[in-house]
């Protein structure tokens, strides 16, 4: 049975060319026209001319407060595990080891030694996107809607490419891109993850991350804290560097390999199935059949 090595321009073209095409699009139906105000106006109460969410307390401990659980959590327990995985090593032809045994701590070091590169990966690339994030608002200095003349605010309104500096700081605006949005896109990371170890079902993950991310960034939309394009840069932005990052710990052909089968999957669907022409280890038939 032939080989056959992943398409590699399929690989950029899915995880560089897209986002880029996206980047390309939103900033032509956004920053070069009025689609954001006209989305904002709509949020907007007529007779008092504030967001309807804005002063809605309730609104802004469920959808602000309480899901940063989610990204900081992960962050922190990738941290504790990655420091853990140094443990394990040391200990396991120690004494020790017997009582980690016993209180079954044992396996839980082994997973974090297993795991130390997808540990670290969490880490790093969580790191990468907060200071890119932070870098791009310091250096556009964008001001956030309600802060704006537009809404009652006291700033004017400017687009990004306005004020971009590459070296100093723009000013004091820190809105672009959206940064509760950007926290929402970094579980992309665990993505990553699922296509290092071939899950089947990372590209459910992959979708629900993304929905989970625009909801971060719509919800601070409604309040006026952000334009609906925040968002989808905070989404290109992140994903970039995230991607990025994966490319550098796991290399491509790690990324690209195909999904493992979910059980019960017959082997001949995987065997006629194209995108996974030439996988011979996706099943245990074909590799019966690879080495006859």
């Amino acid at each position: 049975m032939n080989m056959q090595a992943p398409s590699r321009s399929r690989f950029y073209l899915f995880n560089l060319g897209l986002p880029m095409l996206l980047a390309m699009a939103v900033f032509l139906v956004f920053d070069l026209t009025e689609l954001d105000r006209a989305i904002s106006n709509l949020l907007v109460d007529p007779a008092s001319g504030q967001f309807l969410m804005r002063q809605s307390r309730w609104f802004e401990i469920v959808t602000h407060k309480w899901p940063r659980v989610l990204p900081d959590w992960t962050g922190e327990w990738a941290l504790i595990g990655s420091l853990l995985s140094f443990v394990w090593p040391r200990l396991a032809s120690r004494r020790p080891s017997r009582f980690l045994e016993k209180t079954r701590i044992a396996p839980l070091l082994r997973f974090t030694t297993r795991h130390r590169r997808d540990l670290l990966f969490v880490v790093v690339a969580f790191a990468l996107c907060t200071l890119v994030i932070h870098y791009l608002k310091s250096h556009t200095s964008v001001y956030c809607p309600v802060e704006t003349t537009l809404y009652g605010g006291t700033e004017l309104r400017k687009e990004w490419f306005e004020n971009f500096t590459w070296l100093d700081k723009a000013g004091a605006g820190r809105c672009w891109p959206g940064g509760h949005a950007s926290s929402g896109f970094t579980l992309l990371a665990l993505y990553f993850v699922a296509l290092r170890h071939r899950w089947a079902h990372a590209r459910k993950l992959l979708m629900a991350v993304l929905l989970l991310g625009f909801f971060y960034g719509t919800t601070r939309v409604l309040q006026g804290w952000h334009y609906m394009s925040h968002t989808f840069w905070a989404g290109i932005f992140v994903w970039l560097t995230t991607w990025l990052t994966a490319l550098f710990f796991y290399g491509r052909l790690a990324l690209q390999a195909p999904m493992r089968s979910v059980p019960g999957t017959p082997c001949f669907a995987l065997k006629n199935n194209h995108l996974l022409n030439g996988w011979a280890e996706s099943c245990p038939r074909t590799r019966l059949s690879a080495k006859n």
